[in-house]
């Protein structure tokens, strides 16, 4: 069995001492066994990721010594991969769309936190055969 370890952080800030330890633990594990470290770039969230943060992640990497064997490799460059696995999830009934609205999902949570439950998604006029599905937002679709 061959050894692949990643560290994928987010570009939403600098590289923390947090970060740091766990791409120093996955770094250690790859080069013990043998394997390779890959450095994947969590660039989805658009809105905060910034090329000043990668850059930080990359200078904070080469810094600590912790070379990769594989990437960076960024999401955002692989969303029409996503698309397309998506859509086949879609049209195989694996996958559907939420039509709940954002406020609608807030209430719900907000309302199981004053029950002293844990927030989960409620069930309610799901298609059964998706009820085990994890893609509950239609913002996932975009």
């Amino acid at each position: 069995m061959t050894t692949r370890t990643r560290f994928a952080p987010s570009p939403t800030g600098y590289l923390h001492i947090g970060g740091a330890r766990t791409a120093l633990f996955s770094w250690a594990y790859a080069r013990r066994h043998g394997g390779t470290f890959i450095l994947r770039i969590e660039d989805s969230d658009v809105e905060r990721s910034t090329p000043e943060a990668v850059q930080g992640i990359l200078d904070g990497m080469a810094w600590l010594g912790l070379d990769y064997d594989e990437g960076p490799f960024y999401q955002m460059q692989r969303m029409d991969r996503y698309q397309a696995v998506l859509q086949k999830m879609l049209d195989k009934g694996d996958a559907y769309y939420c039509y709940t609205a954002p406020d609608e999902l807030d209430a719900m949570r907000e309302a199981q936190r004053a029950r002293g439950e844990k927030p989960r998604y409620e069930d309610a006029g799901v298609p059964s055969q998706a009820k085990t599905c994890p893609l509950r937002r239609k913002e996932l679709l975009r």
